[in-house]
């Protein structure tokens, strides 16, 4: 804010503003890869889950290949085994009879 302020009031140096640049293109860089990374990282592990190559989920980089991804996730048929629901456990045997006489 007080970087704003200082712009405002005066016409700006020019080797200020290089030296403002300098550092913020690194930071824009940073949060640039942590937001990719955000978005790509589950995207890899839904698409591991649902039996596709992880590495579909690098669509994302790609304009609207986020929507073309969503849309092959959605329609898709997964190639997933279901987990077999849990049921009682089967009744023990009964034991042998004793034997008559």
């Amino acid at each position: 804010m007080h970087l704003f302020v200082l712009l405002a009031q005066s016409q700006p140096d020019p080797e200020m503003v290089q030296k403002i640049m300098m550092t913020m293109i690194p930071m824009i860089m940073i949060f640039g890869i942590i937001c990719v990374a955000v978005i790509i990282i589950p995207f890899w592990f839904i698409c591991k889950k649902a039996g596709f190559s992880p590495w579909l989920s690098l669509l994302n980089i790609v304009p609207f290949g986020n929507l073309i991804l969503i849309y092959v996730l959605a329609f898709a048929q997964w190639k997933v085994v279901p987990v077999p629901q849990m049921e009682y456990p089967p009744p023990y045997p009964q034991p042998p009879l004793p034997p008559q006489q």
